[in-house]
């Protein structure tokens, strides 16, 4: 959690002062950033050429993960927690922003097969994700990888998914992208199920970097998530597992549906 503004001018100034190396790297990026900016016409098409980009040099740093060690590492910690939370072989998967599957190839690993349903915005990092199959030899468990263009999802069945998960996807998102996900989100969970998503949390003012990191108070989150009729309960023990981000988990009501939309 952070309660600086990392747009700020004068929060720019003083990490640059502390650490010099990086001032060149974030000229590029801010270069690049613009550029796309400007050759694309919303917030999606600009981060999908963010991701081709950024898996064109490194398909594990495009997911945020600069070395091999840290993306199984990071992998793994994802796992982990779902898996002691109540993640279970049986359940349906779908795993918005599934990257190369980081997290995706150990779940694919341990659900049933056909249980596992990627999605990302990305082709580039989708094909990436299935050399990751072939890597780790799971073609018998047919995993689904589908790219999608916006997080409506409109084209996968009501009431399937019993598990939704998407890291670090709210993380890089403006606030209407978020609220397209959380408005179409709970047509997709089954009865009891889950949907858990990362965000960077701050308690001073929201802001983003670039237009590529995007901070937000827990409770703007919460609400949002609740204007569609969906319950929203923090996950403060993801905290302990270090990761710099907060986790929620979003719920349907006792009746087991969300409200409509309008």
């Amino acid at each position: 959690m952070t309660t600086r503004n990392r747009a700020r001018l004068s929060y720019k100034l003083r990490y640059a002062a502390s650490n010099p190396r990086l001032v060149l790297p974030y000229a590029r990026r801010l270069a690049r950033d613009t550029w796309l900016r400007l050759r694309t016409r919303d917030h999606v098409s600009y981060y999908r050429a963010v991701m081709r980009s950024d898996t064109a040099r490194n398909p594990d740093g495009a997911v945020g993960t600069p070395t091999h060690e840290r993306w199984l590492a990071l992998g793994q910690m994802q796992f982990d927690y779902l898996a002691d939370h109540g993640l279970r072989p049986q359940d349906r998967m779908l795993e918005i922003g599934c990257g190369n599957l980081r997290a995706g190839w150990r779940f694919i690993q341990y659900l049933e097969t056909g249980n596992y349903y990627g999605v990302d915005i990305s082709p580039d990092i989708l094909f990436s994700a299935q050399d990751t199959i072939i890597r780790y030899e799971l073609q018998h468990k047919l995993p689904h990888l589908t790219p999608v263009q916006d997080l409506r999802l409109d084209f996968l069945p009501s009431g399937h998914f019993t598990v939704i998960h998407a890291h670090s996807v709210f993380s890089h998102s403006p606030i209407e992208v978020i609220d397209e996900c959380l408005a179409h989100v709970g047509r997709l969970l089954a009865p009891g199920g889950f949907f858990d998503f990362t965000y960077n949390e701050t308690e001073g003012e929201e802001h983003h970097v670039l237009r590529e990191d995007f901070y937000y108070r827990r409770q703007t989150l919460i609400d949002l998530a609740e204007s569609y009729g969906l319950v929203a309960r923090p996950m403060d023990d993801w905290r302990k597992t270090g990761h710099k981000q907060s986790k929620i988990r979003i719920t349907l009501p006792a009746g087991g549906e969300a409200e409509p939309r309008g």
